[in-house]
């Protein structure tokens, strides 16, 4: 039987979440860390603010933003891999951060109000879903008007030469190292399949727009591996 989408991502994440945040530094050679510090530089996340973070995983993006909107602030994790957030939860009981709660959901139906938060992030979740229109509704439905919608993404290089480098590392070593350090080969090889599928940067912002979004705007990362796109409500 041909699994959906959805079961067969459930399936990888719950089983590599021990993995993966050594994995995705492995994998992104550390640059992961500098692009998301670079996107919240943009964000400037205000003290007290509420913030969303979409496909949280092991909550490393839930975690920068509970510190940036501090005490008074309130953040949530939302993930439908119990694994990834039994992770989650742990790094945020060490760094005490009350501010931040993480839950089991789904990204295509959030269960929030509409017009509930100031930002919304999804930080390499969004290749993940069943449908990626469908979610960046969602994001658009449950941020509050003047708020900020935030993805960080791989992304489809443009620079040539360098997109064949990528799609040859995406496709043959990174399933490799996923073996060596994971022993999870067919994960990462699903890893990669997602990236490569995944729009380029003019295309998502395009959907961004569809979506709903004004003053759409984004920026490619390492010649365009990643990129970060924003949108506001």
């Amino acid at each position: 039987m041909q699994q959906s989408k959805e079961q067969r991502v459930h399936g990888v994440f719950e089983k590599i979440y021990e993995n993966y945040d050594q994995m995705n530094s492995v994998i992104s050679f550390q640059q992961h860390i500098k692009w998301r510090n670079d996107t919240m530089k943009k964000m400037n996340v205000q003290k007290g603010a509420k913030a969303l973070d979409v496909c949280c995983g092991t909550a490393d993006w839930t975690i920068a933003l509970a510190e940036a909107a501090g005490k008074d602030g309130e953040v949530v994790g939302l993930d439908f891999s119990k694994n990834m957030l039994k992770i989650g939860e742990e790094k945020l009981e060490a760094r005490k951060l009350d501010q931040a709660t993480l839950i089991h959901g789904n990204a295509m139906e959030l269960p929030f109000e509409d017009n509930s938060f100031d930002y919304v992030t999804i930080g390499f979740g969004l290749r993940n879903v069943p449908d990626y229109n469908q979610v960046l509704r969602e994001m658009y439905r449950v941020l509050k008007p003047g708020g900020m919608a935030v993805c960080l993404e791989t992304s489809q290089p443009t620079m040539l030469g360098f997109k064949q480098a990528y799609r040859f590392y995406f496709r043959f070593i990174m399933p490799m190292f996923g073996k060596l350090f994971a022993k999870s080969y067919e994960e990462y090889s699903w890893l990669q399949e997602s990236a490569k599928d995944f729009p380029g940067m003019k295309e998502l912002a395009k959907m961004f727009s569809k979506a709903g979004f004004v003053n759409v705007e984004y920026k490619p990362y390492s010649g365009g591996v990643a990129a970060v796109h924003i949108g506001r409500k």
